[in-house]
Protein backbone atom coordinates (compact mmCIF):
# COMPACT_ATOMS: atom_id res chain seq x y z
CA UNK A 1 0.00 0.00 0.00
CA UNK A 2 1.31 3.81 -1.01
CA UNK A 3 0.66 6.64 0.88
CA UNK A 4 1.54 10.61 -0.29
CA UNK A 5 2.79 11.69 3.28
CA UNK A 6 3.87 15.56 3.59
CA UNK A 7 4.21 15.43 -0.37
CA UNK A 8 6.61 12.00 -0.27
CA UNK A 9 5.74 8.64 -1.17
CA UNK A 10 5.78 6.13 1.33
CA UNK A 11 5.32 2.21 0.98
CA UNK A 12 3.43 0.70 3.81
CA UNK A 13 3.53 -3.21 4.29
CA UNK A 14 -0.23 -3.56 5.47
CA UNK A 15 -3.21 -1.64 6.26
CA UNK A 16 -2.66 1.63 9.02
CA UNK A 17 -4.35 3.83 11.36
CA UNK A 18 -3.18 7.23 11.71
CA UNK A 19 -1.71 6.56 14.97
CA UNK A 20 0.56 3.71 13.63
CA UNK A 21 1.43 6.63 10.85
CA UNK A 22 2.75 8.55 13.38
CA UNK A 23 4.68 5.60 15.96
CA UNK A 24 6.30 4.74 12.02
CA UNK A 25 7.43 8.24 11.53
CA UNK A 26 8.63 9.20 14.94
CA UNK A 27 6.54 12.08 14.83
CA UNK A 28 6.50 13.84 18.43
CA UNK A 29 3.42 12.98 20.94
CA UNK A 30 2.46 16.85 21.20
CA UNK A 31 1.73 19.34 19.33
CA UNK A 32 0.87 17.43 16.24
CA UNK A 33 -2.40 18.10 13.79
CA UNK A 34 -3.05 15.55 10.78
CA UNK A 35 -5.02 15.90 7.57
CA UNK A 36 -6.05 13.53 5.56
CA UNK A 37 -7.15 13.74 1.68
CA UNK A 38 -7.55 17.73 2.75
CA UNK A 39 -9.22 17.21 5.92
CA UNK A 40 -8.52 17.46 9.25
CA UNK A 41 -8.32 13.96 11.55
CA UNK A 42 -9.19 15.24 15.02
CA UNK A 43 -6.86 13.20 17.65
CA UNK A 44 -10.08 11.17 18.97
CA UNK A 45 -10.22 9.52 15.75
CA UNK A 46 -6.19 8.48 15.12
CA UNK A 47 -6.46 4.79 16.65
CA UNK A 48 -9.81 4.34 14.15
CA UNK A 49 -8.96 6.07 11.13
CA UNK A 50 -7.35 3.64 9.11
CA UNK A 51 -5.64 4.97 5.51
CA UNK A 52 -6.58 4.00 2.49
CA UNK A 53 -4.21 3.13 -0.24
CA UNK A 54 -2.74 6.51 -2.02
CA UNK A 55 -4.27 9.03 0.60
CA UNK A 56 -2.23 12.05 0.94
CA UNK A 57 -1.53 12.67 4.55
CA UNK A 58 0.34 15.77 6.09
CA UNK A 59 1.63 15.70 9.85
CA UNK A 60 1.95 19.30 10.65
CA UNK A 61 3.88 20.36 14.14
CA UNK A 62 3.98 23.21 16.49
CA UNK A 63 6.78 25.14 16.45
CA UNK A 64 7.63 27.68 18.73
CA UNK A 65 9.28 30.78 18.17
CA UNK A 66 9.17 34.54 18.93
Amino acid sequence: MSLIVNGEPSAVATPITIAELLVAIEAPARGVAVAVDGGVVPRSGWESHTLQDGAWVEVLTAVQGG
